[in-house]
């Protein structure tokens, strides 16, 4: 367009000097039209060169400037990021996770002496400490160790500052046929929520039956084998080999294992709605002088000791109701758990030992509605059965008013929690529970409790 103009502009010009030349001027031989002509070529063929020139100039300056912005942009940019740190990544760069947990608890009762009448202790039981106090914080790290084999590593941060090893097992991730091994440390699959750590139970504690039959939660080091069926309907068999350390067995300082479990899941959809799943396990254990505290007939603290076999029977369910499969505005879960067990052999005091037989029964159901995105309210009622254990020493009246700890009783328990869910990553819980674990009080027990998850975190169990 400039060319265009400057050839006008040269040309108007031409014609206008000729314009006003004078008369005699137009009267010029052709010679001098053929040299005006020629000059106008000239000038017209100079502005040419000229406008090519700087056009040529312009295009080069233009890819100079493009070039050097391409290159500081290349400078400039990140490195390409590397693989996120997850469970599928690699042996360095295992996926971290924290989870931090606190409560504020009231307690009607003195915790201290809190137990569960008619069932012999082991493990912890009970609501905790009074007034502000950490949870138990959990610190992960798990990663593939090559395409065979995965590793994960659980610490658990008590609130009295001691570190323990929760989990710390070695699994398979390449073998064929639905079968997967672990070796280690771990929470047993037994039952339905003993494979789940604390930070995931819709409540702050424990059912009642955990910690009377387990202490709490039952883990052992040994090695497991599940077999995950290939059919339509979900269905998965398991076994479990342990030293037995764990309540109710103990560590017997013995070769070979201690404790034997077996356990079998059957689950399915109906409709696009609901699912369910039903599981049967076994347990079993065997201890060698189980120590337990108790008070004689004196009214002084007494030592005795279990020595047997312990069986324990676990039957389970859950039902999971969300409208469409959508559960994140509204769904419904019923949970249960019913346990029983037999223990046989001998108690023994200090002086004297006699035979020893239980069977005792127990456990709880629970119903969690979630009525708002980030709101939930939940319901559960724990129930216990002691039965009448024979006691040896009582039947052959040696120790005829000994052991009060192991009196008959049905402890029993309800609770009701409201917790409110800003992500999944954060929860804060409000629970409230009227405890009647021992025959002689009621404690009305009020929890306030906080639980943060950070870093990466897998999604939990069905």
């Amino acid at each position: 367009m400039i060319k265009h103009t400057v050839m006008a502009a040269a040309i108007s010009a031409a014609f206008g000097f000729a314009s006003v030349m004078p008369s005699s001027a137009l009267a010029a031989d052709d010679k001098e039209l053929a040299q005006i002509r020629a000059e106008i070529r000239q000038i017209k063929d100079s502005y040419e060169a000229r406008l090519q020139a700087l056009e040529a100039k312009l295009q080069q300056a233009t890819e100079q400037i493009t070039a050097t912005a391409t290159t500081q942009n290349i400078q400039a940019a990140p490195a390409p990021a590397t693989q996120p740190a997850t469970a599928g990544g690699n042996t360095f760069n295992p996926a971290v996770s924290l989870i931090l947990g606190g409560t504020y608890t009231n307690l009607s009762r003195d915790p201290k002496q809190y137990r569960i009448q008619g069932f012999i202790p082991g493990g912890e039981v009970g609501p905790g400490a009074r007034s502000f106090n950490l949870g138990e914080s959990e610190l992960s790290l798990a990663a593939n160790v090559d395409p065979n084999f995965s590793g994960k590593l659980t610490f658990a941060l008590a609130p009295d500052n001691t570190v323990s090893v929760e989990e710390a097992f070695a699994a398979t991730t390449g073998l064929s046929n639905g079968i997967n091994l672990k070796a280690g440390r771990f929470l047993s699959s037994i039952g339905y929520l003993n494979s789940q750590h604390a930070h995931a139970w819709d409540f702050v504690d424990a059912p009642l039956a955990y910690q009377a039959f387990f202490g709490g939660q039952y883990k052992t080091d040994g090695v497991q084998a599940r077999w995950l069926a290939p059919t339509e309907r979900f269905l998965e068999l398991g076994l479990e080999l342990g030293n037995g350390a764990a309540f109710p067995g103990n560590d017997r300082n013995k070769n070979g294992f201690g404790s034997a479990a077996i356990f079998a899941h059957l689950g399915d959809d109906i409709g696009d709605s609901a699912s369910w799943r039903i599981g049967l396990s076994h347990l079993q254990n065997a201890a060698q002088d189980r120590t337990y505290d108790d008070i004689n007939s004196l009214g002084q603290p007494a030592s005795y000791a279990f020595s047997g076999k312990s069986s324990t029977w676990i039957v389970d369910g859950i039902y999971k109701w969300a409208p469409n499969g959508n559960a994140t505005h509204t769904n419904f879960k019923l949970q249960g758990e019913y346990f029983q067990r037999k223990e046989s052999g001998s108690l023994a005091s200090d002086a004297s030992s006699g035979g020893y037989a239980s069977n005792q029964s127990g456990g709880y159901v629970q119903g969690i509605y979630q009525f708002a995105p980030a709101w939930r309210v939940g319901l559960r009622y724990d129930r216990l059965s002691s039965g009448s254990p024979d006691i040896g020493l009582i039947n052959n009246g040696m120790l005829a008013a000994d052991f009060s700890r192991l009196a008959p009783y049905n402890a029993r328990r309800n609770s009701v929690m409201l917790d409110f869910n800003p992500s999944e990553f954060s929860r804060i819980r409000l629970q409230f529970a009227r405890d009647l674990s021992r025959p002689e009080a009621i404690d009305n027990q009020f929890f306030l409790q906080y639980i943060m998850s950070l870093g990466a975190h897998g999604a939990h169990s069905f």
